[in-house]
């Protein structure tokens, strides 16, 4: 797994930080809120988690320790099931297709 160069890691945590204070001081302010917004979404990406909060958490956990012990810290966790291994309803054959009548199963 790569993982991102950790000055820029301490960059964009920064960022993040400095704009969450000014939105938290200024709500109203609806450009404050859009760059907050985009601090939280490239921290995100950086860090590849789903939520700004997440991501700086994660942030601030990489940039405490080495990049060897950050990878085994995300290997423990438990993971979710991927989406190959979720399965639907049990399919039941509801039509029988014959080589030339293609009738549904049980019809005369």
């Amino acid at each position: 797994m790569l993982l991102p160069a950790k000055a820029e890691v301490a960059r964009q945590l920064r960022r993040y930080r400095a704009w969450e204070r000014a939105m938290l001081a200024a709500p109203a302010d609806l450009t404050v809120r859009a760059t907050f917004e985009d601090t939280g979404y490239t921290l995100c990406v950086l860090m590849g988690k789903r939520c700004a909060r997440e991501a700086a958490d994660a942030a601030e956990r990489y940039l405490r320790i080495t990049p060897a012990a950050y990878l085994s810290e995300l290997d423990e966790r438990p993971r979710t099931a991927s989406v190959s291994a979720r399965r639907g309803p049990p399919g039941t054959r509801r039509w029988s297709f014959q080589r030339e009548g293609r009738r549904p199963s049980g019809a005369a």
